[in-house]
């Protein structure tokens, strides 16, 4: 009862939040929910296999990316009227660029996670972190995409029967959708293989000796986990429309890393409560000095040396306190 209430209120501030930026009069608090609903959603999918599955991936930001240029490309090929490959056709429509992130995301994570996976510990790192820059270099490279400049986006794709060139429409569809992505996710992690994967975190060893494949578990998870970061970067560059490599960079997954870290590895709520403490922090501290980012480095230390569990285990702990 307490996790749902806890839910609730948050949908109900993130529901709330045009509203209230439009009676402040301070329109970009909108985009910093938006930009908070799309990287909770991005380091959620790291969470998926980081805090639950004990795989520590610094290249997630890839398939972020990917999401991201899937949306950019098809729009590109659309203005420009000449099929992709010569046979695919551009598109601007979120019932095709969606599934089409989905599917292009999941089918990288498949080919990355069959390699990277067949080795562990500082070699699985070090392995997604170079399948990461190479995407992000490919990128880089193609100059048809804007090169390091990336694509601008003419228009959020359209939805029938919604006006997407209103951002407020926008935003409450990225609203909608995040939604939707975090109850398949809870679902998820407390059905039989969330449980399968908690185990493979704790003991690979013993679940192998008892049958269980873990190989085909962990890589599941992890196209499930790209699929995840690939549907949150589709949002984000429609949202901006924009796509940009930097979004692949290495920094991004180090970000994503530092927002689930920060919110509690392993916790459900951890990642969006990491997300919104970060995309906050950066917000406000960028405008009091030039060099805000010596001040948010210290305020994360604090956190994460001071806070076992992270602002998920530090609430958890201010409410036992309570009671």
């Amino acid at each position: 009862m307490p996790r749902l209430l806890a839910a609730l209120v948050i949908l109900a501030l993130f529901a709330a939040m045009p509203e209230v930026a439009s009676a402040m009069g301070q329109s970009s608090l909108m985009t910093l929910a938006a930009r908070i609903l799309i990287y909770a959603m991005a380091a959620a999918s790291l969470n998926f296999i980081l805090g639950y599955g004990g795989m520590i991936s610094f290249g997630h930001a890839a398939f972020f990316g990917i999401g991201s240029y899937t949306v950019g490309i098809l729009a590109h090929h659309l203005a420009s009227g000449e099929p992709l490959f010569g046979i695919i056709p551009g598109s601007g429509d979120m019932a095709v660029t969606l599934p089409a992130a989905l599917l292009v995301s999941g089918i990288a994570a498949a080919i990355i996670g069959a390699l990277s996976l067949r080795t562990g510990g500082v070699q699985f790192i070090m392995i997604t972190l170079a399948f990461a820059q190479m995407l992000f270099f490919f990128f880089v490279a193609l100059p048809t995409y804007g090169g390091e400049d990336g694509t601008i986006i003419s228009s959020a794709n359209s939805v029938p029967g919604l006006n997407m060139r209103r951002k407020a429409t926008v935003y409450y569809f990225i609203l909608g959708v995040a939604t939707v992505y975090f109850l398949i996710l809870w679902r998820l992690v407390h059905s039989s293989f969330g449980e399968v994967l908690k185990g493979i975190r704790q003991n690979e060893r013993r679940m192998t000796a008892m049958g269980i494949p873990v190989y085909r578990y962990k890589l599941f998870a992890f196209i499930l986990a790209g699929m995840g970061a690939g549907l949150a970067g589709a949002l984000l560059a429609n949202f901006l429309r924009f796509a940009s490599p930097d979004i692949m960079h290495w920094t991004k997954s180090g970000e994503l890393m530092i927002m689930v870290i920060l919110g509690g590895v392993g916790s459900f709520f951890g990642p969006i409560l990491g997300a919104a403490a970060l995309l906050v922090l950066e917000f406000h501290l960028a405008g009091w000095s030039e060099h805000w980012q010596l001040a948010l480095g210290a305020i994360l230390l604090l956190v994460v040396l001071g806070g076992r569990g992270g602002i998920n285990g530090l609430l958890a702990r201010l409410a036992g306190g309570r009671r």
